[in-house]
């Protein structure tokens, strides 16, 4: 395609009374990959919409050559029953409507036609589209044995992983992504930095993830203050720019002085206490690069620090011999580990491995089904999760929630919301107005003001622009506790984390390299494991969904033993059954008439789905690994 794949020229833009873009001047050429960044509610995704013709400009004019395929996520799936793997393909409309022309041809007798119709497929690559499909979704954490589900039997958050499938699958000459690893674990996001890598079109991609960016994007366009500005060079490269724009001017540098002297002082206090371990060495070079990035942020609403635990005892936590898990099937067995004063955790596993499961053993909100928690009298656990943003009250206004939950006055709660970008009307606006962004600035205020001594937090940057993801890598470098950090930002487990734990086949052991050996590992091998093998404790699915003992584990060092080859050959029709149970209980709970019974009665087909929800997640798990055994050997 000849010319600019993209022109914007002196574009004004308005999302209802507010004026997001004032003449704006871009222009992108094809092959270009190209980051969108800025603070929320700057305009990045109101620019994304305008290329891709959702909406007119209000002023100025966007050129775009004729016939350009676009792709973009498509939002609010709805929940249907059309196969997962038919609405990937569904994205092509061009191969959707040749296949029906295909099928009217074939109805007719057409043999003529059909044969015209058979090579424009084969053109259009019709033959493998679904097997390409099918690597997508493997790539973005579908098992294969689910590819055949409907795609209204995932959750809101796999949904959107299969409208991303979908846009990947798609043939395009330009990808417009907004956030797209914002539900995608550590090992999905490696696998799309590869598929982008090999992306021929042109790209358009908001992301708040440093590392994810600087590993695909060769530009940078900065949306702030109602402009847009393009860099050339991935992010790292901007942050340098950007930072040496602010020096000129005095006040900016010399607050980027000061920052940068924090920052130092984090250094050498870790330079002095650093193991050899390959993680600590690795937070060691992330603090340095930090020293760099720091005046790049200094402009930025957001500069806190977590006030200090008022007790540290040591040991915080121990658990021992713990197995846990849902419905009475354990997702992790035999759990052995301690935390104390000061330790930093990063944890690593694939999706559905139990990482967020281990988070809530240590939290205390799942119980351990055998073996022991023990936790200290003084133990305060600040634990933030994606569903606590959900609970908070939609009708009170921030202040009020910090006020209540804090036990202070209206200055003081104030104080506190200001550190984290809330100030004036904006802590007294209700929390239901508020952006998942601003949803998670405020259970971070509330987490914080509370004075924790262990933080557990899962996915904590989810909804956070990079300024916030950068003021709360710095804040957590004062802070005197414990922290178990499970991300798939890469940048904050660097900075944050001295060692790191595995989640793999039911066992948490620990992982003696760093983030760039885990991810060399996925490259090479999906199936591989790269810690010391360890016993899979979810072996014989079969017999304990029926109550009975669990077959020899898996060793990945070995050939299928008879037992496990049976095992294999048996666990498809475990999977039939759980899954005819599920549709059943799915089925009843959608009956209004079963409402009109005891709550009792709802409350125990709702336990009982939960528990066959559980057996299915184990039974696919235990499937896979079986399967991967096999193609080993």
């Amino acid at each position: 395609m000849r010319g600019p794949m993209l022109r914007l020229k002196n574009i004004a833009l308005h999302r209802g009374p507010k004026r997001v873009l004032h003449d704006v001047t871009l222009t992108v050429h094809p092959g270009q990959k190209v980051g969108v960044v800025g603070a929320n509610g700057a305009g990045k995704s109101s620019l994304l919409g305008l290329v891709a013709g959702r909406f007119a400009c209000d002023a100025g004019e966007l050129d775009r050559p004729a016939g350009q395929r676009i792709a973009e996520v498509e939002q609010d799936i709805a929940a249907t029953e059309r196969a997962l793997i038919d609405f990937v393909l569904d994205g092509n409309d061009a191969l959707r409507a040749l296949e029906r022309e295909l099928a009217a041809a074939e109805a007719a007798g057409d043999g003529e036609r059909q044969a015209r119709l058979f090579a424009r497929y084969e053109d259009m690559d019709g033959y493998t589209a679904e097997s390409r499909a099918a690597r997508i979704l493997s790539g973005l954490g579908f098992p294969a044995a689910q590819h055949r589900d409907a795609l209204g039997t995932f959750s809101g958050g796999w949904r959107v992983r299969a409208a991303l499938a979908r846009a990947l699958a798609r043939p395009s000459d330009l990808l417009l992504l907004d956030e797209p690893t914002n539900h995608l674990d550590l090992d999905a996001v490696l696998w799309l930095e590869e598929w982008i890598g090999g992306y021929a079109g042109t790209l358009l991609i908001i992301s708040h993830d440093r590392e994810f960016l600087d590993a695909v994007v060769d530009h940078i366009v900065h949306v702030y203050a109602e402009q847009a500005t393009l860099y050339t060079g991935n992010y790292a490269d901007f942050e340098r720019a950007r930072a040496e724009a602010l020096a000129q001017q005095g006040k900016a540098h010399e607050r980027q002085q000061r920052e940068v002297a924090r920052i130092q002082r984090f250094v050498e206090r870790f330079r002095y206490k650093a193991t050899k371990a390959r993680q600590a060495q690795s937070r060691l070079k992330t603090l340095e690069r930090m020293e760099l990035i720091a005046p790049a942020h200094v402009d930025a609403p957001f500069h806190f620090s977590i006030p200090a635990p008022d007790r540290l005892p040591n040991p915080l936590l121990r658990i021992e011999g713990a197995d846990v898990g849902y419905g009475g099937v354990p997702v992790l067995r035999a759990v052995d580990m301690g935390l104390a004063p000061g330790q930093r955790v990063g944890i690593l596993g694939r999706n559905g491995a139990g990482k967020s499961t281990l988070v809530k053993l240590i939290a205390g909100v799942l119980e351990a089904g055998a073996g022991t928690r023990e936790a200290h009298a003084d133990l305060r656990v600040g634990y933030f999760a994606q569903h606590q943003m959900e609970q908070l009250r939609d009708d009170e206004s921030a202040i009020a929630q910090v006020q209540r939950d804090g036990g202070i006055g209206e200055q003081q709660a104030r104080n506190v919301l200001g550190r984290y970008g809330f100030s004036g009307e904006d802590a007294l606006r209700p929390v239901g107005t508020f952006s998942g962004g601003e949803r998670a600035r405020l259970v971070l205020a509330l987490i914080f003001q509370r004075r924790p001594n262990l933080l557990l937090l899962d996915e904590p940057t989810n909804h956070l622009d990079l300024d916030m993801r950068h003021a709360l890598s710095v804040a957590l470098q004062d802070f005197s506790g414990a922290i178990v950090l499970v991300s798939h930002d890469r940048h904050l487990i660097k900075s944050t984390a001295d060692e790191l734990w595995l989640v793999r086949d039911g066992q948490v052991t620990p992982y003696d390299g760093d983030l760039g050996d885990y991810a060399r590992w996925l490259r090479r091998n999906q199936s591989a494991a790269p810690a010391v093998p360890a016993p899979d404790p979810l072996a014989g699915l079969a017999a304990v969904a029926h109550g009975g003992a669990p077959a020899q584990a898996v060793s990945p060092r070995r050939r299928l033993s008879y037992g496990q080859q049976r095992e294999l050959e048996q666990l498809p029709g475990v999977i039939e059954r759980l899954e005819h149970e599920q549709h059943a209980l799915h089925a009843a709970l959608a009956d209004p008439a079963l409402y009109q019974r005891s709550g009792e009665h709802v409350a125990g087909i709702r336990s009982e789905l939960e528990r066959v929800d559980a057996a299915l997640a184990v039974a696919f798990a235990r499937w896979d690994a079986l399967e991967s055994e096999r193609e080993r050997a």
